[in-house]
């Protein structure tokens, strides 16, 4: 913690939060007065709402500002998640509109519900104390839960949304439980007291506290649905509609993962003795049910969500390490990831007939044949995901290995190494059908100019960061220089 840390007594800290509740709700009063045809209004402004809050964020500095008594925090690390936050939201808004035109889905809501996920997001990686952490993870879930039902003559969909909110709702109630055994046992509810408490000789954790930390660890490891409370992700990754799967793919999983990391980093991070074990137990979990579980699934969206939990456990080898080092990685590798996910799932939004969408893996075949750019594009997204070097994934998984291997969590990385392994098979299976499976079936493939544009960039970012990788290395080691120093 930085104890000189300067406390405003203004509003300036928030001003891109405000900017964006102001905006959302101004989008939302013109699309109830004015009515469905203003939905196309409604995406612009919303897309204009994340360019100047993304602006404003890049205005504010790396400095760390603490406003609202201490409950709301803007540093480094603050700052490099909400650009990747809103990054997230603004790309998959442009995805997002060719599928909702065709699905009959373009309503005004949409973007609206997108922008207050979105400020739920900002507000959790800006989190200063335990209320304000449950505020913007609330915020962030109740508009995930609608997007997730937002096809409505779908049952899928309302499954996926039904099934997201009563487990949502069960993990919220275990991350206030947690908070609150916390707050009883320390006396306060602030990340620097909580630091202070902890570094203190008085603050040995009890019986209780343990208790505290695993019911909040397990409402933050739903959030980025690691194991064991991953139960959720399948159904509701193939349920939901694709571009509200590539958000959840996206910037929740930087929101949650940032808000994660600063919980142990600053707070907890004198019980990084207690909660060093639990991290390691659910990340080898998540790699290792990511790899497995993966393996014989047909629906590719259904892949996808375990490639997520797989993925998130790679991540979390970086914060078990609970260094410096190991954060950078866990940054590192989050930045990576949602590139890599934009150009997937941008892939994922062309597969469609003349009847409707497509999801069937099977559905693949022969792509290398009728669509070899496509194909070549989702090849290279494929074997980034898998760590092939010297493809941008495998930079992800080095940079956290590595901070394990410095933390002395050797067998740790050796199961990262083997999960990595066993993972990249249903990753090549994906290319193998592409390029030596026969057709199937003759299909469109419509992909419209952003949706080119999008995966041509995610497909050449893993191609060529390692000839250019300083801009986020150096991004990630700023940010987490901020939580330790």
């Amino acid at each position: 913690m930085t104890p000189s840390a300067f406390v405003s007594p203004s509003l300036l800290p928030a001003l891109p939060e405000i900017l964006m509740a102001v905006g959302a709700m101004a989008l939302l009063m013109l699309g109830v007065f004015r009515g469905q045809p203003q939905s196309r209004v409604v995406t612009q402004g919303a897309l204009l709402v994340l360019l100047l809050t993304a602006a404003l964020v890049l205005l504010q500095g790396g400095a760390r500002v603490e406003t609202f008594a201490g409950g709301f925090v803007t540093d480094s690390f603050a700052r490099y998640a909400k650009i990747l936050i809103l990054l997230g939201s603004g790309v998959m808004l442009i995805m997002a509109q060719g599928y909702l035109k065709r699905e009959n889905m373009d309503r005004f809501e949409f973007p609206v519900l997108v922008l207050l996920a979105t400020l739920g997001m900002m507000m959790m990686v800006s989190a200063g104390d335990l209320i304000s952490l449950y505020m913007g993870l609330e915020l962030q879930s109740l508009a995930l839960y609608v997007l997730a039902a937002f096809k409505r003559d779908s049952q899928r969909a309302t499954e996926a949304g039904l099934k997201y909110f009563v487990l949502g709702a069960l993990a919220s109630g275990m991350l206030l439980y947690g908070a609150s055994l916390i707050y009883g046992f320390t006396g306060t509810v602030n990340f620097v007291k909580l630091a202070a408490f902890f570094g203190e000789a008085h603050g040995q954790p009890g019986l209780g506290l343990i208790f505290g930390l695993v019911f909040l660890t397990a409402g933050l490891a739903f959030k980025i649905s690691a194991v064991p409370f991953h139960m959720w992700t399948p159904d509701v990754y193939e349920g939901a509609p694709t571009p509200v799967t590539a958000l959840l793919a996206s910037a929740p999983k930087v929101a949650a993962m940032a808000l994660f990391v600063r919980v142990m980093a600053q707070p907890l991070l004198g019980m990084s003795g207690q909660w060093q074990q639990i991290i390691v137990f659910i990340s080898i979990a998540s790699m290792a049910l990511g790899a497995i579980a993966a393996i014989g699934q047909t629906n590719i969206k259904r892949l996808m969500a375990y490639s997520s939990i797989g993925h998130m456990g790679f991540a979390l080898v970086g914060l078990a390490a609970g260094t410096e080092e190991g954060v950078q990685g866990v940054l590192i590798y989050m930045a990576i990831y949602v590139a890599m996910n934009f150009g997937v799932f941008g892939c994922i939004m062309a597969m469609r007939d003349k009847v409707g969408q497509l999801e069937g893996i099977s559905d693949l075949a022969g792509l290398g044949r009728t669509n070899p750019m496509m194909a070549l594009a989702l090849a290279l997204l494929m074997f980034s995901l898998a760590g092939i070097p010297p493809l941008a994934g495998f930079f992800a998984k080095f940079y956290v290995f590595l901070a394990a291997v410095h933390a002395g969590l050797y067998a740790l990385a050796i199961i990262g190494v083997l999960a990595s392994v066993i993972g990249a098979y249903y990753y090549l299976r994906i290319i193998k059908i592409m390029y030596f499976d026969e057709p199937a079936k003759v299909q469109e493939w419509p992909m419209n100019g952003p949706l080119r544009i999008i995966v041509a960039g995610s497909s050449l970012f893993s191609l060529l960061f390692f000839a250019y990788p300083m801009p986020v290395l150096t991004s990630a080691a700023r940010a987490a220089s901020s939580l330790f120093n």
